[in-house]
């Protein structure tokens, strides 16, 4: 690959003028000053001779600067630079990545029952996390157990839409003496039925004696970015 620019560094750092080069060369200055510009680019044999005149080693105007480098290296060497390199791109990618990829804040309150239930959350105490997606909610809470796998995992976010009861077998946030859970819920005559998605767990049944409040529908969930502030 041809490298103009270090074609007319080379002719800079030696105080020789274009013309110069292009009476030695044989050619026309307008010719010469095409290959500095990189509108065109010289012959292998005018390769030749531009690195005699400017006294530099074969491929300095055609390789890349390491990859010439990287060439007279002894195996030891050569191995040694590979090492360095796929390291350093590793660590570059990874910021690359972490600088590109938007963050958003969510509040997450104390933990939701995805099993048997757990305390409801309190206003003044919550987690901020971070995802790179903006997620319309009313409030998040996490989920705790395994009970609604495989679609919410335990220490996922659950995501709220403060709407009451909708419709049938929709997954709500239910609240039931002082308890919440996170359910498929399914309204009969003298209660709740909250069904889990993971088979392994029973259906629960609450009386509307209870006095059982579907907060809202989870309208989402998601998994946080691993930086995490702690709670207020």
């Amino acid at each position: 690959m041809y490298q103009p620019e270090k074609l007319k560094a080379r002719r800079k750092e030696l105080k020789i003028t274009q013309k110069d080069i292009a009476d030695q060369l044989g050619i026309s200055y307008q010719a010469y000053s095409a290959w500095e510009r990189g509108v065109k680019k010289p012959s292998e044999e005018k390769v030749k001779q531009l690195e005699k005149i400017l006294t530099v080693s074969k491929g300095y105007f055609t390789e890349i600067e390491i990859v010439r480098l990287y060439n007279v290296l002894s195996n030891k060497g050569q191995n040694q630079v590979l090492e360095y390199a796929r390291n350093l791109v590793q660590e570059e990618s990874s910021k690359v990545v972490s600088i590109a990829e938007p963050r958003f804040e969510y509040h997450v309150y104390e933990k939701m029952s995805a099993g048997i239930g757990a305390s409801v959350y309190d206003d003044r105490n919550y987690d901020t996390v971070y995802f790179n997606e903006e997620l319309a909610h009313d409030f998040a809470s996490w989920v705790s157990g395994d009970s609604m796998e495989p679609k919410y995992h335990n220490g996922s976010v659950a995501l709220i839409r403060e709407t009451g009861f909708d419709y049938d077998g929709a997954v709500y946030a239910v609240v039931c003496n002082n308890q919440t859970y996170i359910k498929r819920v399914y309204r009969k005559e003298e209660g709740l039925r909250l069904v889990s998605i993971n088979p392994r767990y029973d259906d629960i049944f609450i009386s509307y004696d209870e006095d059982p409040r579907v907060v809202g529908v989870i309208v989402g969930n998601f998994i946080p970015l691993k930086e995490r502030r702690s709670k207020r």
